[in-house]
C-alpha cells in the first residue's frame, strides 16, 4: 500500500511543524536550564610536604582565594574568597600508592556587605585521599587521585545552620617534562588535569553535581626544595536549585615545598601532590 501526498498537504505539515516549534521556542519554562558565568578568581596556594621517615610525611594545602569584585566580572580578584587550610599524614605504601588523612579549616568571606550576612564563616572539614601512580609511559606520568571530604558548612546568611555534606573527588592528571626526560631540577613541565565534584547530604541534594573542572598549567623545578606551578582553571557545575549551572574562570599561582628532615641526602620535591 503506498500513500501519496499532495504538494498542498506536504507544506501544511511542515509550517505544522514549525510553528509547533516556533510556539515552543517562545516559552521559558521555570526550570529550563541555564549556564552562567558566576565569577573569576586568583587562586594563590602554597603546597607542603615534609618528609621525616621513608613512610611518613606532613602534607599542607594552603590558599588564599580571591574573587572578581561585584561590579567586574572578568576582574578576577578585588574580594576575599577563602582562606583554605588542609593538611594531614601522608603515608607512602609503596612506589605506587599513597594516602593521606587529615583536618581541614576554611574561612569562607561572604560575596557582599549585605547586614543579614555573615563577613566571616568558619568551615570544618575531614578529609582522606588515595593517589595511584601509574608506571611511566615514555616522559609522561599519569595519577588517579581520589579525594572524599566530610564537610560541616553553613550558608552566609547568619541564620543559616551548619549542614553536614560528603564530597566525593575523582581526578585524572598527568606530569609531562619539556626540557627534560624526567622531573629533576631546573625542570620545565605541563600538567593537565580534569577532577568530577560529587556531593551528598543528610537533607535533600538537588545539585549531586557540584563541580567539574579542567586544569592545565606549566611549571619549573628550581631545586630539590621548591618549584613553581601555575594555571588557568575553567569550572561547571550545578547551582543548588538543580537545573541552573554555574561555570568560572580562575587563574591558579603555586609555589610547591617539598622538605626532607631524615638523614638521607634531600629529595625532590613531591610535585605529585594534587595542587
Amino acid at each position: 500500500m503506498s500513500i501519496r501526498l499532495s504538494k498542498k498537504s506536504i507544506i501544511l505539515f511542515i509550517g505544522a511543524i514549525l510553528i509547533g516549534f516556533s510556539v515552543f521556542a517562545q516559552e521559558d519554562p521555570p526550570y529550563r536550564a541555564q549556564t552562567n558565568l558566576e565569577s573569576t578568581g586568583l587562586w594563590n596556594g602554597m603546597y607542603v610536604k615534609a618528609q621525616f621517615s621513608k613512610k611518613f610525611a606532613y602534607y599542607g594545602e594552603h590558599h588564599l582565594r580571591l574573587r572578581n569584585n561585584a561590579d567586574n566580572l572578568y576582574g578576577f580578584y578585588g574580594r576575599n574568597n577563602k582562606i583554605y587550610n588542609r593538611m594531614g599524614l601522608n603515608i607512602m605504601f609503596n612506589p605506587y600508592f599513597e594516602a593521606t588523612v587529615g583536618p581541614a579549616f576554611i574561612l569562607r568571606y561572604a560575596p557582599s556587605d549585605d547586614p543579614k550576612y555573615d563577613k566571616v564563616s568558619l568551615e570544618k572539614r575531614i578529609w582522606h585521599q588515595y593517589i595511584f601512580k601509574m608506571p611511566a609511559m615514555g616522559r609522561v606520568k599519569v595519577y588517579h587521585q581520589f579525594r572524599f571530604e566530610h564537610r560541616w558548612k553553613k550558608g552566609y546568611e547568619k541564620t543559616d545552620p551548619f549542614k553536614y555534606t560528603n564530597r566525593y573527588r575523582y581526578k585524572l592528571f598527568a606530569y609531562i617534562p619539556i626540557n627534560k626526560h624526567k622531573i629533576e631540577e631546573k625542570t620545565l613541565y605541563v600538567s593537565p588535569s580534569a577532577e568530577l565534584f560529587m556531593q551528598s547530604g543528610k537533607s535533600v541534594v538537588y545539585n549531586p553535581l557540584e563541580d567539574f573542572r579542567i586544569y592545565n598549567g606549566i611549571g619549573y623545578v628550581l631545586n630539590r626544595q621548591v618549584s613553581f606551578f601555575a594555571g588557568h582553571m575553567w569550572t561547571i557545575g550545578q547551582a543548588a536549585t538543580g537545573y541552573n549551572y554555574r561555570t568560572s574562570h580562575v587563574i591558579r599561582l603555586n609555589v610547591l615545598i617539598g622538605l626532607d628532615f631524615r638523614k638521607t641526602e634531600n629529595t625532590l620535591p613531591q610535585i605529585n601532590m594534587g595542587y
